[in-house]
């Protein structure tokens, strides 16, 4: 079956084991999912220099991330890996030179914190492509239109970042929300739903609330990846949406 594509805006670590808004509806989505046969997740934290892809069978969980309570460094994602889908994937962006990590990766928190939401057995095989700082935004949407050919063999695309990111400026103690997070939001919005990618590929260009939503772009970009796969049939699912921790955009979406 054809999958989907999705795009979450991951937020706080905690929402991995605490009772929050977004969570309950992450969950009931991964309950009406068609099963996918594995997963290839983007997460805006694995940033290399070029493009690897885990190739393990057995990926650790890892807990990229300080400060927090020792219940959340206790969660375990004991998802399988899978190299065919690794290879796979490989051979789809030649000529890109693709890197396959076999040891010092794994699943990170931008990955599990997601999928033991959407897939609490932990029994699909999921591979995590990483994303390349040396390439721009237009470069890497260029990229990820090379994954397509998946939808039709059952493969599950998930990004895993937030279109709206600045932790310089996270408000742990207020539930107030800075005025350019939520322009900003709304601008990725409305672009969104009118499918008009080429306001969104590189927001620098377009809007000026771009640069405070993104001191750094690397839970940007995989949104990219998922916009990038749309097809014209596909619909559009806002799944969860807002601003956390005045911020960080929680805008979670789902096409196809």
């Amino acid at each position: 079956m054809k999958q989907p594509i999705l795009f979450f805006g991951h937020g706080n670590p905690m929402y991995a084991i605490e009772d929050n808004s977004y969570t309950p509806t992450w969950q009931a989505l991964g309950a009406r999912l068609p099963r996918p046969k594995a997963i290839l997740m983007i997460s805006a934290h694995w940033v290399t220099r070029g493009t690897w892809l885990t190739a393990m069978k057995e990926p650790s969980t890892i807990h990229d991330f300080g400060g927090f309570p020792k219940a959340l460094f206790d969660e375990q994602y004991p998802a399988p890996g899978s190299p065919e889908l690794a290879e796979m994937v490989k051979e789809l962006l030649a000529p890109t030179v693709v890197t396959l990590e076999e040891n010092e990766w794994g699943l990170d928190h931008g990955a599990w914190t997601v999928l033991k939401h959407l897939f609490p057995q932990a029994d699909i095989p999921v591979v995590q492509l990483s994303l390349d700082a040396s390439l721009s935004s237009q470069e890497h949407y260029e990229l990820a239109r090379k994954l397509s050919s998946l939808r039709e063999h059952g493969i599950l695309i998930v990004g895993s970042g937030n279109v709206v990111h600045n932790l310089q400026m996270v408000d742990f103690s207020s539930s107030s929300v800075f005025p350019w997070a939520q322009r900003f939001n709304e601008y990725f919005k409305e672009h969104l739903i009118a499918g008009d990618d080429q306001a969104l590929i590189d927001p620098f260009d377009h809007h000026p609330d771009a640069r405070i939503s993104h001191p750094t772009l690397e839970h940007y970009w995989p949104a990219l990846y998922i916009l990038a796969l749309r097809e014209t049939d596909d619909s559009l699912e806002i799944i969860t949406d807002g601003i956390d921790l005045a911020s960080i955009s929680m805008l979670s979406f789902k096409l196809g």
